[in-house]
C-alpha cells in the first residue's frame, strides 16, 4: 500500500511522530493508501522552510519570473490532468468527469495567476505641496492554507495560486480525507522551478496539524475553507498572533424561479446545482423557491428528473458518486430521516445502482417539497444531494425566504423581467448572484466569497490578490 509523505522544503519527509493515516476509497469503504499524520513539529518545519524561501530565492524573484514559474506549473498540471483526475476521483469518490473538470480548473487557476503576477499595482496619491505619496502592495510573507476534501484541486488553485502570485510562500494542510492529488501538485511545482520551501504540504488531522498551522506565530495570513464551527476556531487561533484570515464557510443557497422564467433552461441547472459532487459543494443550490403559479408543474418536472438520477462508484461516472466518508454519510441520512419523520413531503428519490460496492457511502438524491421555511432542511447546510422546494406568492416573499437563513454565499434568479433581475440582484444577501444561470461555468475570474455564516474575504479572480497582500503607504517630503 502506497504511503505518502509530507512535502517540506522541496523534499519528502516522514511524519515527526512516525504515524500515518489510512486513506479510504469512498466508493467501497476500503483503504488504498496511507498519508503521514502531521503534528506541530511538522508544521514548525514547514513554516521554517517557507520563511527561508520567502526571505531568499522565492522572495527575490522578479514578478515576471514568478509568473513564468506559475505558468510552467499550469502547463504541467494540464499535461498530467488525467493522472490527477484519477487520483482525485478515487480519493473523493466524485465521478471521473467532475474530477477531470477540477484538474482543468486547477491548470486554469495557475495560468490566470501567472499572468497577474506583474500587474498588481499601487497608486500615487494627491497630497500637500512638497510631498509625493504612493502605495505599494506587498505579500504578507508566509501564508497558511487549510484546504477541504470536497474540491481539493480547485480550492488549492484559487487559494495557493493567488498567494504565490502575490509573492507569499505557502504551507498547505489538506483534509485528511483527500490530499493525494495535492501532494502530486507539490511535486509538479518543484518540477516547474518553484524554489524549495515556497510550497509545503503537511498532511494530517485538522485537530492536530490544522490547528497547529492556524495558531502558528510564523504564519502571516490564514486561508480556510470549511464549516462555520471550525472557521470560528481558525479565526480565534489566528487572532492569537493577529494574523488576518480569509474564511469561506459554506451556504444554503437559494435559486428563485418566477413563473415567467424559461423552465426548460432552468430545470437541468436546478438539478445539477444540487447533485454535482453529491451535493458536497459550498455553493450548492440546495433551496429552490418557486412562484406558486409555476410551482406544481416545475415540482413535477423536478421529481421526474430526480427519479432518473443514478448513484454509483466514481469509475462508473454516473450522476453522483458516494459521499466522502461514513460520518458524512450518516449525517446526511439522518437529515433525510428527520425530514421524513417530521412529515415533510418526500417527492422523489434517485437510485443507487445495484452493482455499487456494499461498503461505499452512497446517498440517493432526494427532493422534498412544500418544505416549511423554518425546517432544518431549509435552514442548515446538509452537504448532500438533498433539495428543498418552497413556494412563494410574490417578489417580496421570495426575497424574505431567500434571505431567511444565516448564510449568504450564492443565489440564483430565474426570470425574464429585467427590472426584477436588477432589484433582486441588489437586495439578495449573497457574495455572488447569477441571473438565468447558476455558477457561470466555474468562473476562475469571478470573485467568490460570502457574508454572515458564509464567511468573509474573497477568493478567485484578481480580487483574491488583494487579500494575499498588505498595503503600504510611502510619503516622501522633498520640498
Amino acid at each position: 500500500m502506497e504511503e505518502a509523505k509530507h512535502f517540506v522544503g522541496g523534499d519528502w519527509a516522514l511524519a515527526a511522530g512516525g504515524e500515518s493515516i489510512d486513506v479510504i476509497d469512498p466508493s467501497d469503504g476500503q483503504p488504498f493508501a496511507r498519508i503521514a499524520r502531521g503534528n506541530a513539529a511538522d508544521v514548525d518545519a514547514a513554516v521554517a522552510a517557507a520563511r527561508r524561501a520567502y526571505d531568499g530565492a522565492w522572495g527575490l524573484l522578479s514578478t515576471a519570473e514568478r509568473g513564468r514559474v506559475l505558468y510552467r506549473l499550469s502547463m504541467l498540471v494540464a499535461a498530467r490532468g488525467e493522472e490527477l483526475a484519477q487520483l482525485e476521483a478515487r480519493d473523493t469518490g466524485k465521478p471521473l468527469r467532475e474530477a477531470r473538470a477540477d484538474a482543468a480548473a486547477l491548470a486554469r487557476y495557475f495560468e490566470f495567476y501567472a499572468g497577474a503576477c506583474d500587474k498588481l499595482h499601487g497608486a500615487t496619491l494627491p497630497y500637500h505641496s512638497g510631498y509625493t505619496v504612493m502605495t505599494v502592495r506587498e505579500p504578507h510573507g508566509v501564508t497558511g492554507h487549510i484546504v477541504p476534501w470536497n474540491y481539493p484541486m480547485q480550492i488549492f488553485g484559487r487559494s495557493v495560486g493567488a498567494a504565490l502570485a502575490a509573492g507569499n510562500a505557502c504551507v498547505v494542510k489538506p483534509a485528511e480525507d483527500a490530499c493525494l492529488s495535492l501532494l502530486h501538485v507539490a511535486a509538479l511545482a518543484a518540477e516547474a522551478g518553484l524554489p524549495d520551501g515556497a510550497l509545503n504540504v503537511v498532511t494530517g488531522y485538522g485537530t492536530e496539524a490544522g490547528a497547529a498551522l492556524a495558531r502558528h506565530p510564523g504564519i502571516d495570513h490564514v486561508s480556510f475553507t470549511g464549516s462555520p464551527s471550525v472557521g470560528t476556531l481558525v479565526a480565534q487561533w489566528a487572532a492569537e498572533h493577529h494574523a488576518p484570515v480569509t474564511l469561506e464557510l459554506g451556504g444554503k443557497s437559494p435559486q428563485i424561479v418566477f413563473a415567467d422564467a424559461d423552465l426548460d433552461a432552468a430545470l437541468p441547472t436546478l438539478v445539477a446545482a444540487i447533485v454535482q459532487n453529491a451535493g458536497q459543494t459550498c455553493s450548492a443550490g440546495s433551496r429552490v423557491l418557486i412562484e406558486r403559479a409555476a410551482y406544481g408543474p416545475l415540482v413535477e418536472r423536478l421529481a421526474a428528473a430526480f427519479e432518473a438520477l443514478r448513484v454509483g462508484p466514481s469509475t462508473s461516472d454516473l450522476d453522483c458518486g458516494p459521499l466522502i466518508n461514513a460520518k458524512q454519510h450518516a449525517r446526511v441520512a439522518q437529515c433525510v430521516a428527520d425530514a421524513e419523520r417530521d412529515g415533510v413531503r418526500l417527492a422523489a428519490r434517485g437510485q443507487i445502482v445495484a452493482d455499487a460496492p456494499r461498503g461505499g457511502f452512497y446517498q440517493a438524491p432526494t427532493l422534498f417539497t412544500d418544505v416549511p421555511a423554518e425546517h432544518r432542511i431549509a435552514q442548515e447546510e446538509i452537504f448532500g444531494p438533498v433539495l428543498a422546494a418552497l413556494p412563494f406568492d410574490d417578489e417580496a416573499q421570495a426575497l424574505t425566504l431567500a434571505n431567511g437563513t444565516r448564510y449568504g454565499l450564492v443565489a440564483g434568479v430565474w426570470t425574464r423581467d429585467g427590472a426584477r433581475q436588477l432589484r433582486l440582484a441588489r437586495r439578495l444577501r449573497a457574495g455572488q448572484v447569477f441571473i438565468n444561470n447558476y455558477g457561470a461555468g466555474g468562473g476562475v475570474e469571478l470573485p467568490f466569497g460570502g457574508t454572515g455564516r458564509s464567511g468573509h474575504g474573497r477568493e478567485k479572480g484578481f480580487e483574491a490578490l488583494y487579500g494575499f497582500t498588505t498595503l503600504k503607504t510611502i510619503a516622501i517630503r522633498h520640498g
